[in-house]
Protein backbone atom coordinates (compact mmCIF):
# COMPACT_ATOMS: atom_id res chain seq x y z
CA UNK A 1 0.00 0.00 0.00
CA UNK A 2 1.29 3.57 -1.11
CA UNK A 3 1.64 6.18 1.98
CA UNK A 4 1.04 9.98 1.65
CA UNK A 5 3.76 12.03 3.37
CA UNK A 6 1.62 15.76 4.55
CA UNK A 7 2.15 18.22 7.13
CA UNK A 8 1.02 20.86 8.93
CA UNK A 9 2.71 23.66 6.48
CA UNK A 10 5.80 24.50 4.52
CA UNK A 11 9.46 23.58 5.46
CA UNK A 12 8.45 21.33 8.67
CA UNK A 13 10.26 18.15 7.66
CA UNK A 14 8.11 16.48 4.92
CA UNK A 15 11.34 15.59 3.19
CA UNK A 16 13.61 14.75 5.79
CA UNK A 17 10.86 12.33 7.27
CA UNK A 18 10.47 10.69 3.90
CA UNK A 19 14.24 10.03 3.18
CA UNK A 20 14.72 8.66 6.72
CA UNK A 21 11.76 6.23 5.49
CA UNK A 22 13.20 5.17 2.33
CA UNK A 23 16.71 4.74 4.17
CA UNK A 24 14.49 2.39 6.55
CA UNK A 25 13.02 0.20 3.98
CA UNK A 26 16.40 0.41 2.46
CA UNK A 27 17.93 -1.35 5.83
CA UNK A 28 15.29 -3.86 5.60
CA UNK A 29 16.42 -4.45 1.80
CA UNK A 30 13.04 -3.15 0.37
CA UNK A 31 13.36 -0.79 -2.80
CA UNK A 32 10.56 1.52 -1.62
CA UNK A 33 10.09 4.12 -4.94
CA UNK A 34 9.51 7.88 -4.23
CA UNK A 35 7.61 10.68 -5.73
CA UNK A 36 7.67 13.97 -5.41
CA UNK A 37 4.99 15.25 -8.06
CA UNK A 38 4.71 18.86 -7.43
CA UNK A 39 7.74 21.33 -6.02
CA UNK A 40 7.89 25.06 -6.05
CA UNK A 41 10.73 26.79 -5.15
CA UNK A 42 12.51 24.72 -7.61
CA UNK A 43 15.75 25.90 -8.59
CA UNK A 44 17.65 23.82 -11.56
CA UNK A 45 20.80 25.13 -10.28
CA UNK A 46 20.67 23.38 -7.13
CA UNK A 47 18.51 20.41 -8.20
CA UNK A 48 20.50 17.98 -5.87
CA UNK A 49 19.48 19.90 -2.71
CA UNK A 50 15.86 19.88 -3.99
CA UNK A 51 13.23 17.78 -2.63
CA UNK A 52 12.87 15.41 -5.49
CA UNK A 53 16.81 15.27 -5.35
CA UNK A 54 17.19 14.49 -1.69
CA UNK A 55 14.70 11.54 -2.15
CA UNK A 56 16.71 10.07 -4.77
CA UNK A 57 19.44 9.92 -3.10
CA UNK A 58 18.25 8.41 -0.49
CA UNK A 59 17.29 5.34 -2.09
CA UNK A 60 21.02 5.63 -3.32
CA UNK A 61 20.38 6.77 -7.12
CA UNK A 62 21.62 9.82 -8.93
CA UNK A 63 19.72 12.72 -8.49
CA UNK A 64 20.13 14.10 -11.87
CA UNK A 65 18.02 16.44 -13.88
CA UNK A 66 16.37 13.52 -15.60
CA UNK A 67 15.67 11.13 -12.95
CA UNK A 68 14.12 13.99 -10.80
CA UNK A 69 11.92 14.83 -14.13
CA UNK A 70 10.79 11.37 -13.95
CA UNK A 71 9.69 11.63 -9.24
CA UNK A 72 8.62 15.81 -9.74
CA UNK A 73 6.75 16.23 -13.71
CA UNK A 74 5.19 19.82 -12.10
CA UNK A 75 8.34 21.74 -11.07
CA UNK A 76 7.78 25.69 -10.38
CA UNK A 77 10.47 28.33 -9.58
CA UNK A 78 8.45 30.73 -7.33
CA UNK A 79 8.07 29.78 -4.13
CA UNK A 80 4.79 30.09 -3.32
CA UNK A 81 2.14 27.77 -3.66
CA UNK A 82 1.37 25.73 -6.80
CA UNK A 83 -1.75 27.59 -7.83
CA UNK A 84 -0.25 30.31 -8.10
CA UNK A 85 3.81 28.99 -8.97
CA UNK A 86 2.20 27.41 -11.73
CA UNK A 87 0.12 31.01 -12.83
CA UNK A 88 2.79 32.69 -12.73
CA UNK A 89 5.10 30.05 -15.77
CA UNK A 90 1.11 30.25 -17.96
CA UNK A 91 1.37 26.70 -16.49
CA UNK A 92 -0.82 24.61 -14.20
CA UNK A 93 -1.02 21.30 -11.91
CA UNK A 94 -3.69 19.05 -13.98
CA UNK A 95 -5.47 17.20 -10.85
CA UNK A 96 -6.94 14.26 -13.10
CA UNK A 97 -3.53 13.51 -14.28
CA UNK A 98 -1.75 14.67 -10.98
CA UNK A 99 -3.86 11.90 -9.19
CA UNK A 100 -3.32 9.52 -12.30
CA UNK A 101 0.62 9.77 -12.27
CA UNK A 102 0.50 8.82 -8.76
CA UNK A 103 -1.07 5.55 -8.69
CA UNK A 104 0.85 2.35 -9.07
CA UNK A 105 0.48 -0.90 -9.21
CA UNK A 106 2.88 -1.31 -6.04
CA UNK A 107 3.61 0.31 -3.00
CA UNK A 108 4.83 3.84 -3.23
CA UNK A 109 5.68 6.98 -1.25
CA UNK A 110 4.24 10.20 -1.75
CA UNK A 111 5.70 13.70 -0.99
CA UNK A 112 2.82 16.30 -1.00
CA UNK A 113 3.56 19.48 -1.04
CA UNK A 114 3.22 22.55 1.55
CA UNK A 115 0.54 21.78 4.19
CA UNK A 116 -2.82 19.70 3.83
CA UNK A 117 -5.21 22.88 2.28
CA UNK A 118 -2.59 24.16 -0.05
CA UNK A 119 -4.50 25.21 -3.57
CA UNK A 120 -2.78 22.95 -6.13
CA UNK A 121 -5.53 24.49 -8.60
CA UNK A 122 -8.40 26.99 -8.96
CA UNK A 123 -10.76 23.83 -7.19
CA UNK A 124 -8.48 21.76 -5.69
CA UNK A 125 -6.34 21.18 -2.63
CA UNK A 126 -3.92 19.04 -0.96
CA UNK A 127 -6.47 17.44 0.74
CA UNK A 128 -8.25 16.57 -2.51
CA UNK A 129 -5.11 14.93 -3.88
CA UNK A 130 -4.61 13.16 -0.47
CA UNK A 131 -8.72 11.84 -1.08
CA UNK A 132 -8.93 10.81 -4.16
CA UNK A 133 -5.52 8.78 -3.99
CA UNK A 134 -7.16 7.06 -0.53
CA UNK A 135 -4.09 5.97 0.70
CA UNK A 136 -2.41 6.56 4.68
CA UNK A 137 -1.52 9.53 5.25
CA UNK A 138 1.27 10.18 7.86
CA UNK A 139 1.09 14.00 9.05
CA UNK A 140 4.59 15.91 9.96
CA UNK A 141 4.56 18.64 12.66
CA UNK A 142 6.77 20.43 14.62
CA UNK A 143 7.49 21.40 18.13
CA UNK A 144 6.84 25.48 17.35
CA UNK A 145 4.61 27.86 19.00
CA UNK A 146 1.16 27.08 17.25
CA UNK A 147 1.98 23.55 16.02
CA UNK A 148 -0.61 22.02 18.53
CA UNK A 149 -3.33 24.12 16.85
CA UNK A 150 -2.10 23.65 13.63
CA UNK A 151 -1.95 19.50 14.08
CA UNK A 152 -5.15 19.74 15.22
CA UNK A 153 -6.67 21.65 12.47
CA UNK A 154 -4.78 18.87 10.12
CA UNK A 155 -6.54 15.88 11.85
CA UNK A 156 -9.57 17.85 11.41
CA UNK A 157 -9.24 18.40 7.77
CA UNK A 158 -8.06 14.98 7.42
CA UNK A 159 -10.86 13.58 9.41
CA UNK A 160 -12.19 11.00 6.73
CA UNK A 161 -8.75 9.67 5.93
CA UNK A 162 -6.58 7.12 7.71
CA UNK A 163 -3.90 8.87 9.20
CA UNK A 164 -1.50 6.30 10.05
CA UNK A 165 0.72 8.65 12.23
CA UNK A 166 1.54 11.96 13.76
CA UNK A 167 5.33 12.40 13.42
CA UNK A 168 6.92 15.12 15.78
CA UNK A 169 9.63 16.44 13.91
CA UNK A 170 12.27 18.49 17.49
CA UNK A 171 11.69 22.41 15.86
CA UNK A 172 14.62 24.66 16.07
CA UNK A 173 14.25 26.66 19.45
CA UNK A 174 10.68 25.30 19.55
CA UNK A 175 8.23 24.66 22.86
CA UNK A 176 9.27 21.72 24.25
CA UNK A 177 9.05 18.67 22.66
CA UNK A 178 7.70 16.20 25.47
CA UNK A 179 4.85 18.85 26.33
CA UNK A 180 3.75 18.93 22.50
CA UNK A 181 3.73 14.92 22.01
CA UNK A 182 1.60 14.81 25.69
CA UNK A 183 -0.83 17.94 24.34
CA UNK A 184 -1.03 15.71 21.13
CA UNK A 185 -1.39 12.50 22.58
CA UNK A 186 -4.52 13.90 24.36
CA UNK A 187 -6.32 15.36 21.97
CA UNK A 188 -5.86 12.89 18.84
CA UNK A 189 -5.67 9.70 21.59
CA UNK A 190 -6.11 6.96 18.28
CA UNK A 191 -3.51 8.33 16.01
CA UNK A 192 0.14 6.57 17.30
CA UNK A 193 2.70 9.57 17.34
CA UNK A 194 6.49 9.82 16.65
CA UNK A 195 8.98 11.98 18.12
CA UNK A 196 11.78 12.89 16.35
CA UNK A 197 14.73 14.41 18.82
CA UNK A 198 17.21 15.92 17.03
CA UNK A 199 19.77 14.54 19.64
CA UNK A 200 18.89 10.76 19.58
CA UNK A 201 19.88 8.04 16.56
CA UNK A 202 16.51 8.48 14.81
CA UNK A 203 17.08 4.98 13.16
CA UNK A 204 15.08 2.76 15.37
CA UNK A 205 12.26 5.72 15.29
CA UNK A 206 12.19 5.30 11.22
CA UNK A 207 11.91 1.53 11.24
CA UNK A 208 8.38 1.76 13.52
CA UNK A 209 7.19 4.63 11.19
CA UNK A 210 8.12 2.19 8.63
CA UNK A 211 5.43 -0.53 10.21
CA UNK A 212 3.16 2.73 10.99
CA UNK A 213 3.15 3.29 7.91
CA UNK A 214 2.20 -0.10 6.52
CA UNK A 215 5.76 -0.26 4.48
CA UNK A 216 7.53 -2.84 6.03
CA UNK A 217 6.16 -5.71 3.82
Amino acid sequence: MSVFVTATGTEIGKTFVACGLLRAAARQGLDLPALKPVASGYDPQAATQSDAGQLLAARGLAPDAAAIAKISPWRFAAALSPDQAAAREGRDVPFTELVSFCRRPGPVLIEGVGGVMVPLDTHHTVLDWIAALDCPVLLVTGSYLGALSHTLTALAALSSQFVAAIVVNESVGGVDLDDTAASLRRFAPGVPLVVLRRADGQEPVFDRLLAHAGLDY
